[in-house]
């Protein structure tokens, strides 16, 4: 079994790799068996990380080892307590979700319609959360209360962060959102055909994922 540490830096570099993540941007963080979080250090490169010098956190955020943890460490915990099944989350800058980040957002839930049956099934609702500046804790907050169920957001201006019950469903959901936002930005002002009401939910029954569609005007 590979190591929690390992792990984390094989997927931040993986993600680097394919673009997301540009200069010292984005941040990744697993919680160990021990309940304590392994998060990648303030700027720091996701491509060059060592195992060994990453910030340990407990879930109330005290420092407990390593070096100084990202600024955005909030936002990781907030996904941990919401959640406890959550054991990975992915902050990425990429360059296709900020952009989706910038434009309204598609419904109270889910900032990105449902375009795609993967985002569906990977991503489920993904709410667009108001501009705070990177590591305001009130934000975090924000999405700790959210009152519906949810395993991703996009930061309005500032990308997306994804959650996931191991760290490759946190990645691959981040990918994901990367993919619908290239397609959604592709379309334009253009109305796509989107998924339909009944499409989305069996496919969020069936894959377990979040989805339910405002269309039907459900609370």
């Amino acid at each position: 079994m590979t190591a929690p540490r390992d792990e984390l830096v094989r997927t931040a570099a993986h993600l680097a790799a394919l673009g997301l993540s540009p200069g010292s941007s984005g941040n990744i963080s697993v919680r160990d068996d021990a309940g304590r979080v392994l998060l990648t250090p303030t700027g720091a490169d996701l491509a060059a990380l060592d195992p060994g010098a990453l910030s340990v956190l407990d879930l109330d955020g005290s420092h407990l080892d390593g070096p100084r943890p990202s600024k955005e460490f909030p936002l990781h915990l907030a996904f941990y307590r919401r959640e406890p099944a959550n054991r990975a989350v992915v902050h990425l800058h990429s360059r296709q979700a900020v952009a989706a980040s910038c434009l309204p957002a598609w419904s109270e839930r889910s900032a990105i319609p449902p375009l795609t049956p993967y985002f569906v099934m990977r991503v489920g609702q993904t709410p667009l959360l108001p501009y705070a500046a990177p590591g305001d804790p009130a934000q975090a907050a924000a999405l700790e209360r959210l009152p519906f169920p949810c395993r991703a957001a996009l930061l309005q201006n500032h990308g997306p962060v994804t959650a996931g019950g191991t760290l490759g469903a946190a990645a691959e959901a981040a990918v994901e959102i990367e993919e619908v936002s290239a397609l959604l930005l592709l379309l334009g002002p253009r109305a796509g055909r989107l998924l339909t009401p009944e499409e989305s939910e069996a496919l969020a029954v069936r894959y377990g994922s979040c989805w339910t569609d405002e269309r039907r005007g459900a609370a």
